[in-house]
């Protein structure tokens, strides 16, 4: 008797349904390891397993297609799960492990330009930290897993902001972002306690139910705990007043870790609104609808009016411009969210969001893929460093023209305009015309920053920017070129010696933006001298490419492409809609 009783407290786990995230965090666990052993010169070794783990995890997701699975439920009643991978989860998963995949090539690049700067062993382990608490994220079904895995994906990416060694900003950026963050995770912890003390369960479907028969005392607790609970997750969608972490922390950060917060930190905030508000407090809808709302036209009036007032020349203004767009990106995901408050089949309207945040993950991290290009020569970052990037590099200026034409919903960015129809046509369903206009006034703002970027990739490059001397950089009027026998302290630490934005070796166009010779700091190399000849638009070609060139031309050709087939089948993000996800 005794026997049959403790093997009905035996749970069987279903691997099949935790291999994504399990995959990501044990190699994770290997990195970390591996840098102990493994010599300097073989530290990129480390790479490649990061890219090799999160590829595995991708391919582990197809499993997941044939149905729903559950695992870690409750004995006495198997229909209680604290882990659910069915569509909604691997549609999430897929734009989580997808956004560090690319993030982790654009990473590859990274390493080898600030090797002295960017610790291999320590990056790759955060990295696969961060990933593995995003995959995990999604398939929460209680309150105190989703709490973790929030952590779990946040606390390691405070460090990766703030790894660059000797970089005050980044530093200062990374403790911006910490203390928000801590702080927001605080309220979210009061609140879950809150809901945890009026329902007596954390799974998310019994929270549901208990939360509608709490007695009048303990109603006003019930709503405090709803409250405080959405606090944490605002934060992390970056909804105003939440937002002002994201400028400075984008800007300071590794620009791929920048690429990486602005996709897969923004996909965990929306997946865990999306399960507390659609799977544990439904029955408050009237209550987190309206304020859903409000924050979603505000956040897209505040990032869009901020990336608007971007200057170009100012440095760094490109990452600051993407990083003011992805808040004005959060108003408009976070519609569908709000409106599944006032529809019949509120699972029907996260199909919106979902398919809005695939458009924006390819694009986007496509857009931080050519900046990260053009910033190898030019590392003041500007706008205007990108001024006739088509003349010397016109793969590269076509397909950044693509993406910043998907981003604000022109075509030929045909995904990004059916994604903004899906958004607004589900606001006006469910009867929310103000929030509809809102939207469309807003998506006009936009176009003003997106084609005025667009535009400065065609036009020549002006023959005497010397604004760049402010920076310590060689101004583009004079491109540089490096000798190849530099000096033999900074050959042996790896930094990029050349003004060449690399490409030739991968069957992309082979001229680049010489702009400045750079080394880690952003400060000029030693033994430049002004080459001989300069393209029509003032931008000297250069015959050899900076090393490291594979992983970035790879992450474009991803993007770029997926972006294209997306754009060649636009019923796919309507299709994509129509499903209920849970």
């Amino acid at each position: 008797m005794s026997a049959l009783a403790a093997e009905s407290v035996v749970q069987s786990v279903d691997w099949t349904a935790v291999a994504p995230p399990t995959l990501t965090a044990v190699a994770a666990l290997v990195v970390l390891v591996a840098d102990l052993f493994l010599p300097e010169r073989r530290k990129a070794v480390m790479g490649w397993i990061t890219l090799a783990a999160l590829a595995a995890g991708l391919l582990l997701l197809l499993p997941l297609l044939d149905g729903d699975r559950a695992t870690f439920c409750l004995t006495a009643d198997p229909g209680v799960c604290s882990y659910v991978a069915d569509r909604f989860t691997v549609a999430v998963q897929l734009i989580v492990l997808g956004g560090a995949l690319l993030a982790a090539l654009l990473s590859v690049t990274a390493l080898k330009d600030e090797a002295r700067r960017l610790p291999a062993g320590e990056y790759w382990f955060l990295l696969l930290s961060s990933a593995a608490g995003a995959a995990l994220l999604p398939a929460s079904r209680d309150l105190a897993t989703l709490i973790v895995a929030l952590e779990v994906a946040s606390l390691p990416a405070f460090a990766l902001v703030g790894l660059r060694h000797g970089d005050r900003r980044s530093s200062e950026a990374a403790l911006k972002f910490f203390l928000s963050s801590v702080t927001a995770t605080a309220v979210s912890l009061l609140g879950v306690s809150f809901v945890y003390a009026v329902t007596g369960s954390m799974h998310l479907t019994v929270v549901a139910e208990e939360i509608q028969q709490v007695d009048g005392q303990f109603a006003a607790l019930a709503r405090a705990g709803v409250v405080l609970t959405l606090v944490g997750f605002a934060f992390k969608t970056a909804a105003v007043p939440f937002h002002f972490w994201v400028p400075d922390t984008y800007t300071g950060a590794p620009l791929p870790v920048a690429a990486y917060l602005s996709v897969t930190g923004k996909a965990v905030g929306f997946t865990g609104l999306i399960l507390v508000t659609l799977l544990a407090f439904p029955s408050y809808a009237p209550v987190w609808g309206p304020v859903l709302a409000l924050l979603a036209a505000l956040t897209m009036t505040a990032g869009n009016v901020g990336a608007m007032r971007q200057r170009p020349d100012r440095e760094h203004s490109a990452v600051r411009l993407l990083a003011w767009s992805s808040v004005g990106q959060a108003g408009y995901l976070l519609v569908p969210v709000a409106a599944a408050a006032y529809t019949d089949e509120p699972a029907r309207a996260i199909g919106s969001t979902l398919a809005y945040a695939l458009m924006y993950a390819a694009v986007n991290l496509g857009a931080f893929t050519v900046v990260a290009l053009v910033g190898r020569a030019r590392p003041t970052g500007r706008v205007d460093d990108h001024r006739g990037l088509y003349a010397a590099r016109p793969v590269t200026a076509l397909l950044m023209a693509f993406f910043l034409l998907c981003l604000a919903g022109l075509p030929p960015g045909i995904v990004g305009l059916f994604a903004k129809v899906t958004v607004f046509a589900t606001a006006v369903e469910a009867g929310m015309g103000w929030l509809a206009v809102v939207m469309a006034v807003n998506v006009v703002i936009a176009l003003v920053y997106y084609l005025r970027w667009t535009a400065l990739l065609f036009r020549p490059a002006e023959a005497g920017a010397g604004a760049a001397l402010a920076a310590g950089a060689v101004p583009a009027a004079q491109p540089v070129s490096v000798a190849a026998s530099a000096g033999a302290g900074a050959a042996g630490s790896g930094r990029a010696l050349s003004g060449a934005v690399p490409g030739a070796a991968s069957g992309t166009d082979a001229t680049a933006i010489p702009d400045a010779v750079s080394g880690p700091g952003g400060t000029p190399a030693p033994n430049a001298a002004a080459s001989a000849g300069t393209s029509p638009a003032g931008i000297a070609p250069e015959p050899a490419a900076l090393p490291g060139a594979a992983p970035l031309t790879v992450a474009l050709a991803v993007t770029g492409l997926l972006a294209l087939a997306l754009s060649a089948a636009p019923q796919l993000i309507l299709r994509f809609t129509g499903v209920a996800l849970f």
